[in-house]
């Protein structure tokens, strides 16, 4: 597929973000440079949108000076590449309006890498300088490991299905 008609399918959907609108009318215009996002939270979905769309430079292009000495284009790019981005959850926002200069926003990204689903969980931190937002930091959320499943003892049957007990087999 050309990437032109390849754009044009992409125009026609609704956007990656989530917000319900079609891509050409929602986030493309703030990748492309068109515009440039009002709030920290239109930064943040056309973030989220730039990494469905493997917009690299538009990701590395609104983070602050700050980030971008930390960031790998090429991990970046992999990670945009081989992930299937399945939806984006805003949390909540704070701040970002009526000339604050700061702002915060609490998103969910849900994906699927290497057959693993994963939700990256960050409350992004956004900073306004020269009238433009910037992604300036954030705090990912580690979130606990949950047993799926009865727990295994040190005893029981292994169940690999070896016949051994777990704390012979598997368990050791």
């Amino acid at each position: 597929m050309s990437d032109e008609i390849k754009q044009n399918c992409i125009n026609s959907e609704l956007c990656p973000c989530g917000s319900g609108l079609v891509y050409s009318e929602c986030c493309e215009p703030y990748i492309t440079g068109a515009k440039s996002p009002p709030t920290p939270e239109a930064l943040m979905r056309s973030r989220y949108s730039a990494y469905v769309v493997h917009a690299i430079d538009y990701i590395i292009d609104t983070c602050h000076d700050f980030m971008k000495g930390m960031l790998n284009y090429e991990n970046t790019k992999k990670w945009s590449e081989k992930s299937k981005w399945l939806g984006l959850k805003i949390i909540s926002v704070q701040g970002g309006t009526d000339g604050a200069s700061r702002g915060k926003v609490h998103f969910e990204a849900a994906y699927v890498m290497n057959m693993y689903y994963k939700i990256h969980d960050e409350i992004a931190v956004f900073v306004k300088k020269d009238d433009r937002w910037f992604y300036y930091d954030g705090e990912v959320i580690t979130r606990p490991v949950v047993r799926v499943g009865e727990k295994i003892g040190r005893n029981d049957s292994c169940p690999c299905g070896s016949g051994k007990k777990y704390k012979h087999c598997c368990g050791c």
